[in-house]
């Protein structure tokens, strides 16, 4: 069902979900509204073996117990495991494989994610595709066991079709994995869309506080849960009991935090896309990205991401612009409630070759901007400022 702009209407009680699933003050002996923070990392046994609910802190912990079944809730799902990091998530999906398996990889991700894959799991014997979204079905082998997308590209905004890459990859017998990081499962939910597994880095904008690093695998199948369980709980990639606490907190706010994120940055993709300095402007929400419709088919909104070329810019000229900015910060990271500046050519994507940037037109004149909270009259001006420090041939 479509709601207001034609984007999907927002889940119904997402944001009584985020303050009340799995946090009842009856179920705490002191009857706290606030999840209680429990740092224990061990619980006390009835007898040898015979453990109430929690028995070490690296199996389980009161706070990753509520704050997993709290995300599952909001992504539409019945499991979710959180992990030390969003890399500690990705490498826990990566280790359900064994040596020889093929893993088709999108071939504009997170660097991270592309490192990861491309460096470390093919030393553990693991066979990893790199392939655009619309060549994906052409290099599905008879050993393929994953296919491996994100719902919106990092750092150049494509806009994946979930559901077409879901039905290829079922078609095949393949699972599909959803790196849902840039659009949150408050404007997307991809379990619903087809994907077998959603990651998030609760880093970023489901925690939105740029004060824990965390990552979350949700899914819907009980015995991949079980699978990651077993791995989550062996390979030791665990967040600690406060950070699940702090993350538990933010989400209550995630719903208000994701509609500022969404109107700031549309307000900015307008400006900038009327400056004469600005060569282009990528954001899914405006009707001149070339996937708008699309978008909106499969979102209900979106997040604080626009990115935008400086008409003519060299590398000079980009850093020029960004150590120019006052409100904005020049940073790695983004979805804080503050705004974030970066370049991706030299920052998140340094390390990829040259040449492969050209072709993903990651060039030194692409900026990438988290929009963030502040007022949006601020961060106007901000931009306006640094853009007449630049200094381009018009």
């Amino acid at each position: 069902m479509s709601g207001e702009n034609g984007y999907l209407s927002e889940p119904k009680g997402f944001a009584t979900a985020a303050i009340h699933a799995f946090q009842d003050p009856e179920q705490w002996s002191s009857m706290a509204v606030v999840t209680p923070m429990v740092a224990s990392t061990t619980f006390k046994q009835y007898g040898p073996g015979n453990f109430k609910e929690f028995e070490y802190g690296r199996s389980g912990n009161p706070n990753r117990d509520v704050l997993e079944k709290c995300l599952a809730t909001l992504d539409n799902a019945k499991y979710g495991l959180c992990w030390s990091s969003g890399l500690g998530a990705t490498m826990g999906i990566a280790s359900l494989f064994k040596a020889g398996d093929h893993i088709i990889c999108g071939d504009n991700l997170f660097a991270g994610t592309s490192c990861l894959f491309g460096k470390i799991c093919t030393k553990l014997g693991l066979q990893i595709s790199f392939v655009n979204e619309s060549k994906i079905e052409s290099a599905i082998k008879e050993n393929t066991k994953l296919i491996w997308i994100e719902s919106l590209t990092n750092p150049t905004l494509t806009v994946v079709d979930i559901p077409a890459i879901a039905a290829i990859a079922h078609k095949h017998n393949v699972l599909l994995a959803v790196d849902s990081t840039f659009v949150t499962c408050y404007f997307q939910r991809p379990i619903d869309l087809g994907a077998d597994l959603v990651v998030h880095s609760l880093t970023k904008f489901m925690n939105g506080h740029t004060d824990v690093i965390m990552g979350v695998t949700i899914t819907n199948n009980k015995d991949l849960y079980d699978q990651l369980k077993f791995l989550q709980n062996s390979m030791g990639i665990v967040p600690a009991p406060f950070d699940c606490y702090q993350v538990t907190r933010s989400i209550k706010t995630l719903a208000l935090r994701m509609k500022q994120h969404m109107k700031n940055s549309l307000e900015v993709a307008k400006f900038l896309e009327t400056h004469p300095k600005v060569e282009k402007v990528l954001h899914p929400g405006r009707p001149s990205h070339p996937q708008h419709e699309l978008y909106k088919k499969l979102t209900s909104g979106c997040s604080g991401m626009v990115s935008f070329y400086i008409k003519n810019a060299a590398l000079e000229q980009s850093q020029r612009f960004l150590t120019s900015l006052k409100v904005i910060t020049l940073a790695h990271s983004l979805g804080g409630y503050h705004s974030l500046a970066a370049l991706p050519s030299v920052m998140s994507h340094g390390a990829v070759p040259e040449d492969q940037r050209r072709v993903l037109n990651i060039t030194h004149n692409l900026i990438r901007l988290s929009v963030g909270l502040e007022d949006i009259e601020d961060l106007i001006n901000d931009l306006q400022q640094a853009l007449e420090k630049v200094r381009i041939l018009l």
